[in-house]
């Protein structure tokens, strides 16, 4: 087993591996090992309708099935979990995750902490005193255009059994949005580029006060927060809570702090920052001797296990 850490990276929502290939790029050229989950309905595992492609049909978009309904939070943890298994027999791991893949993440830490060395939250959720949809109505996203997808949504939710927006589109007034949210400050061809990296479904479910961090397990394991200045989706009020109200919850056991500029996608589209950043926490990270939780008595719930189906799914308001 070597003592060399394996970065597992989490995406955000309507992305998939493909996002982080850059910045697994600086990493490996530091010298680091990574790998870039695909969490289940994403990725090759995505659903890319014939009338998504141009010449677009609106109608067919709005009413094609998808790969991802029915997909839940759970089975997205029990993906990753797959996933921390076979990472950690190589040694330690740090799982970083992005914008709503920090909820996995989460959910995945309160699971099986034994498999994570160091959690780190780019930008990302990690919901404490209130449900991830719920901080929507909070002061701290008063200011973020939450609507801003409606403007290229395709079908009805409730139908469909999940999210589609059609990225796209040719809608000024949602490109000029998106751009406004997600990466306001790359040039107008990074965010045509990275757009088109974005796949039109997600899932819908985002988790319950169930999955929010918990003391128990979560809570012991060594956690870094990467605030991303600029960030119009996730501002920094916002982030700056949940790094709060993770310290109040743990004050034995508080975030490491560090802070890159830019908006929610530049540290992937200029990923050198970022990578020396997670370079510096890998120096950091000791193998954990966390065991595995055994669920209490009378407790029917169990630990996460990483029974992944064939093709990546598992046996069992948002941000990208």
């Amino acid at each position: 087993m070597s003592s060399q850490p394996t970065f597992v990276l989490v995406h955000g929502a309507f992305a998939n591996s493909f996002s982080f290939a850059p910045l697994q790029a600086e990493l490996g050229l530091l010298g680091h090992r990574s790998v870039a989950v695909d969490l289940p309905g994403h990725g090759f595992g995505a659903t890319f309708t014939r009338a998504y492609q141009a010449p677009q049909d609106p109608e067919g978009l709005a009413t094609a099935p998808g790969a991802i309904k029915g997909v839940t939070l759970a089975d997205n943890a029990a993906h990753l979990i797959g996933v921390l298994e076979r990472a950690k027999r190589n040694g330690p791991v740090i799982l970083v995750s992005h914008s709503r893949g920090g909820a996995t993440a989460t959910a995945a830490a309160n699971a099986r902490p034994d498999l994570i060395d160091r959690i780190v939250y780019v930008s990302a959720w990690c919901p404490v005193a209130l449900d991830v949809g719920d901080y929507y109505a909070e002061p701290e996203m008063a200011e973020v255009d939450a609507a801003s997808l409606a403007l290229a949504a395709a079908g009805n939710p409730a139908e469909l059994g999940l999210l589609r927006v059609n990225f796209r589109t040719a809608d000024q007034a949602a490109l000029t949005a998106f751009r406004a949210a997600f990466l306001a400050d790359g040039t107008d061809e990074e965010f045509l580029a990275f757009l088109n990296t974005f796949q039109p479904d997600e899932n819908l479910d985002v988790g319950t006060s169930a999955d929010r961090a918990q003391a128990a397990t979560w809570g012991t394991i060594p956690k870094t927060y990467v605030r991303l200045a600029d960030d119009a989706s996730m501002p920094l009020a916002l982030q700056d809570r949940l790094i709060r109200e993770g310290d109040e919850l743990t004050p034995d056991n508080p975030y490491d702090v560090r802070t890159l500029p830019g908006s929610h996608l530049k540290w992937l589209v200029d990923p050198a920052p970022a990578a020396r950043l997670l370079g510096e926490l890998a120096d950091l990270t000791v193998p954990s001797a966390r065991p595995c939780p055994v669920p209490a008595a009378g407790d029917s719930r169990r630990p996460f296990r990483g029974d992944v189906r064939p093709g990546g799914g598992a046996a069992t308001s948002v941000d990208a």
